[in-house]
């Protein structure tokens, strides 16, 4: 026996959880299944059977609290910060990549895909900008391919790159170090104009 977070949803699935393993069930039935109450010795036990004939069986000692809510129609969830969201912002204050900078377009196309953004720096020179919420090596090799054709047209070259993320991997870092890559990491709530709410000295 324990104490334990009995989750009985209106899709019909039953959850059994504990304090720990974060959002993982200790054990759970899926829908279409149907829940049994039956009296035993001192406690009840509560049978959740399913179409195939499985059953997970719960004695419940004591109850501390039940309640029922009603949650209502799901509006489903919107990701804020995704990628789309920081090349605009990125696009909106492009001298974040540094005084001078000018925008060229966004998604500008490639024969192997869209580059985020390009721009051009305080003097001229065309800069292509990838940008993710967490840089990896995938990212970085992205971007070097983006560059290699881009360098091969002449009103364009010579094309500097810049992977642009919310958090670089260090060893996605170091690749693009080696490649002469410039990795920024980008602030979203300080591009959004509104205070972090991380902890800092000052």
């Amino acid at each position: 026996m324990a104490r334990r977070l009995l989750l009985m949803k209106a899709d019909g699935s039953v959850l059994v959880h504990s304090d720990g393993g974060s959002y993982k069930p200790l054990n759970w039935m899926s829908p279409p299944c149907w829940l049994q109450e039956r009296d035993a010795e001192s406690s009840k036990l509560w049978v959740v059977s399913n179409k195939a004939g499985e059953e997970l069986r719960i004695t419940v000692e004591e109850i501390e609290h039940d309640s029922s809510h009603e949650l209502g129609v799901d509006p489903g969830l919107v990701k804020d910060g995704v990628e789309a969201h920081l090349q605009a912002l990125l696009a909106e204050h492009i001298e974040t990549l540094g005084a001078g900078y000018t925008l060229v377009r966004r998604e500008y196309m490639t024969a192997i895909g869209p580059v985020d953004i390009l721009c051009r720096d305080a003097g001229g020179s065309t800069v292509a900008v990838e940008i993710k919420r967490r840089g990896e090596i995938d990212g970085v090799e992205q971007l070097t391919r983006y560059l290699e054709l881009l360098n091969r047209d002449p009103l364009l070259a010579p094309v500097a790159g810049v992977f642009a993320a919310q958090q670089i991997k260090p060893q996605a870092r170091t690749l693009a170090t080696d490649r002469g890559i410039r990795c920024l990491t980008l602030d979203y709530n300080a591009l959004r104009g509104t205070e972090s709410d991380e902890f800092r000295l000052f």
